[in-house]
Order: structure tokens, then C-alpha cells, then sequence
């Protein structure tokens, strides 16, 4: 079955869509870190009373994480979820 254009075919999906959403969070984090340590004064820059860009962006980190648990759900109902259970039918007729 691994061996199949179809499994290739779902591998390839699922890779096109996660690797790139991937570094793309860890270079949104990683940006959020950085400038946490390096660029304090940017950091501290209030915007609306006691609120600040740091605070902004920690509170973006979750929505961030939200939005492509989302996406990916989205992403995965269109182009993952019809191929795999195309696959799991085909597996489950040669067991049965």
C-alpha cells in the first residue's frame, strides 16, 4: 500500500501544505523571541494603556496557533480526507 501512487499522492499533500505552515509558525515564534531579547524598546512600546507590542504579539502567538489548527482542518477535510478513506477502503477490502 505504501508503495501506491495514491498513499504517494496523500504523502505529498500532507507535505506540500505542513512543512511550509511549519517554518513558517517557527519563524513567527522565532521573530517573537528574538525581538523579545534583542529590540526590549520596541517591545515596550504602549499602545493602548498598559498594553504594550509585546503583549500584542504574545496574545498573536495564540491566535496564530488557532488559525492554521483551522486551516489545517480546512485543508485536510478538502484534500487529505477523500484520498485517505479511498485508501482505507481499498486496504479494507483486501483484509475482509
Amino acid at each position: 500500500m505504501q508503495e501506491s501512487s495514491d498513499f504517494q499522492e496523500l504523502k505529498r499533500r500532507f507535505r506540500r501544505w505542513t512543512f511550509p505552515m511549519t517554518v513558517a509558525f517557527l519563524a513567527w515564534y522565532l521573530l517573537y523571541v528574538v525581538l523579545s531579547g534583542w529590540a526590549r524598546g520596541f517591545m515596550a512600546i504602549k499602545l493602548l494603556g498598559d498594553i504594550n507590542v509585546g503583549l500584542v504579539f504574545g496574545l498573536l502567538q495564540f491566535v496564530s496557533t488557532f488559525l492554521i489548527a483551522w486551516a489545517y482542518s480546512r485543508h485536510a477535510e478538502k484534500k487529505l480526507d477523500p484520498l485517505a478513506d479511498k485508501l482505507r477502503h481499498q486496504v479494507e477490502e483486501k483484509t475482509s
